[in-house]
């Protein structure tokens, strides 16, 4: 790619070509996108360009993670034009810094990039873009826009505005007045967390409604597990919980079965198989989820190499692909279950 061009993508210049967004969605075993046709007829999918596109996400210690960068490298594979670098990104925010910084080494065409932590990584990301090297920013956002070329991520607000109007609306059909609800977020210092909280709270609002007790997780099993024991500890009865995290929520359901309680509902978040499976069944105290799909990684890559060809969306009239998507945040329940199964990672 030359110079001119590279200061095309990154800056958000003209773009030439046109097509459209190859939306994708997870499998439910392998957590694969949806297969992209290259002979379909669509100028977008027809192979153009060669780019190669550097990619870093977090350790794949987490269902999602995990979900995220398999998602990534299958959708990429149904590229011909598109080469896959993935860089490991460490245990923390330094050690992907330190990643990140042999990638841009490297002269990738674009980075696409899922940080540890958006703060702790902005001036990493900066330093790609000052390289001429455009940043794809997947999910955790950075706070300075100058540090992506596109930014796309889930409605964390979305989530928890889903959630809080599930409840809100449960608990008013059933008479509840002044019912007690908890939460278990995932981890407390991300933004998105607190995201989260804020769209939940704003919700449970609207109906006058308000968070009992509160207990973070950290996103894993054993985390959901012990956040929950403590919360059902604190509130020997409840009306509703919203556990943020179906991974987690493995150990919250573990924990409430432990302590044999089912006075309540439960709304999940993310859209787990294994929590679309039990809203199916309808078994548990686990009434629905709210989505947070890893299938986003799977656009950004299909987003990534539109921006590194310089093309745009064919849906929209602008020429070039936005500066920011945000995916929305639905409501899965046992009467759309079956819609929403196979995006479940």
């Amino acid at each position: 790619m030359s110079s001119l061009s590279r200061r095309r993508v990154l800056f958000g210049g003209a773009a030439v070509g046109a097509g459209a967004l190859l939306t994708a969605c997870t499998s439910n075993e392998s957590g694969t996108p949806a297969q992209v046709n290259q002979n379909s007829g669509d100028a977008n999918a027809a192979p153009g360009d060669k780019v190669t596109i550097g990619f870093t996400a977090p350790a794949a210690d987490h269902g999602w993670i995990a979900a995220i960068t398999n998602n990534a490298k299958a959708q990429a594979q149904q590229y011909s034009d598109v080469e896959l670098k993935v860089t490991e990104a460490g245990s923390d925010a330094a050690a992907q810094r330190a990643a990140l910084a042999t990638m841009i080494a490297e002269k990738p065409t674009i980075i696409v990039m899922l940080p540890h932590d958006g703060k702790e990584l902005n001036s990493a990301a900066e330093e790609a873009m000052r390289a001429g090297i455009p940043v794809v920013n997947l999910d955790r956002a950075f706070p300075s826009r100058d540090a992506y070329r596109l930014q796309i991520k889930g409605d964390n607000f979305g989530m928890g505005l889903a959630a809080g109007s599930y409840i809100g609306e449960q608990l008013k059909a059933k008479g509840v007045s002044n019912p007690i609800i908890g939460e278990i977020p995932g981890i407390d210092s991300l933004e998105l967390t607190q995201e989260r909280s804020d769209g939940f709270n704003t919700a449970l609002a609207v109906y006058g409604f308000k968070v009992a007790n509160r207990r973070p997780a950290d996103f894993t099993i054993d985390g959901g597990q012990k956040a929950a024991t403590d919360l059902l500890q604190a509130l020997p009865k409840m009306d509703a919980l919203w556990n943020h995290d179906d991974d987690q929520g493995v150990g919250v359901l573990a924990a409430i079965k432990q302590a044999n309680r089912s006075e309540f509902l439960m709304v999940g978040g993310a859209g787990a198989k294994s929590a679309i499976d039990a809203i199916t069944a309808d078994d548990t105290v686990l009434k629905a989820t709210v989505t947070y799909s890893p299938s986003m990684a799977s656009s950004a890559i299909s987003l990534a190499r539109l921006i590194a060809q310089g093309k745009g969306m064919s849906d929209l009239v602008e020429l070039q692909v936005p500066k920011e998507i945000t995916l929305a945040s639905e409501t899965i329940t046992k009467e759309n279950a079956a819609q929403y199964a196979k995006l479940g990672f």
